[in-house]
């Protein structure tokens, strides 16, 4: 009938790489169509090593993959579909600095103060958690540079939190993809359009954050 094992494992293997593209490809063009953020096609890590293929790699399955193309903001579905053939295995990565900054900070104390936050009303936008423990906030861009200043206006200059902050050269892993081989990351609160668009003024949470994080 000109089967063969060897040429149905083939045909497998070619449909699961066309089910993985096709799926990148819409989640790819959720982010930059409705969102309005770019997405850096990422590398992948399995037991600690990345497909980067550098024995030594800073960041395994972390990191953009330098051969690839971005998908910028706004792209058109056809145009993520493009890109992720190209690179179907790959991890989505957020570029920060662009649309929003990052306040980072322990996935316990991220919980708490995001439910603290929620009680008292304030401004909230998308809020991811990693499998690493980590509670991120996606805040507007200026966030990293300003963060020492606001530290020390708010009288938390010499508290030792566990608080950062990521700006412009950054990039974070973006829901549902695998962040270094340890498992996906997950929205808390997902993007909506208001707050995709202009997130929340850092000032507006840090002082929430940082008291969460200082009890914690």
């Amino acid at each position: 009938m000109g089967f063969t094992i060897g040429g149905i494992r083939e045909m497998r293997s070619g449909s699961r790489r066309r089910d993985r593209a096709a799926a990148g490809a819409t989640a790819v063009a959720e982010y930059t169509g409705l969102w309005g953020w770019a997405v850096a096609p990422g590398a992948r890590a399995a037991a600690g090593v990345c497909s980067c293929g550098d024995a030594g790699c800073a960041a395994p399955g972390a990191h953009p993959l330098d051969f690839a193309r971005e998908v910028p903001a706004g792209a058109a579905p056809g145009v993520a579909a493009e890109v992720w053939a190209e690179v179907p295995g790959a991890s989505m990565l957020l570029p920060v600095g662009r649309s929003f900054d990052v306040l980072d900070v322990a996935e316990p104390a991220g919980r708490h103060a995001l439910v603290r936050m929620e009680r008292m009303g304030l401004p909230l936008g998308p809020v991811a958690v990693t499998p690493t423990g980590r509670t991120q906030f996606l805040v507007a861009p200026g966030a990293a540079n300003g963060l020492p200043g606001l530290l020390y206006r708010m009288g938390w200059d010499d508290a030792d939190l566990d608080l950062r902050a990521f700006g412009p050269g950054s990039y974070i892993t973006a829901p549902p993809s695998d962040l270094g081989g340890l498992g996906p990351v997950r929205w808390l609160r997902p993007p909506v359009t208001d707050t995709a668009v202009t997130p929340p003024q850092a000032r507006l949470l840090l002082g929430t954050l940082a008291y969460i994080c200082h009890r914690s």
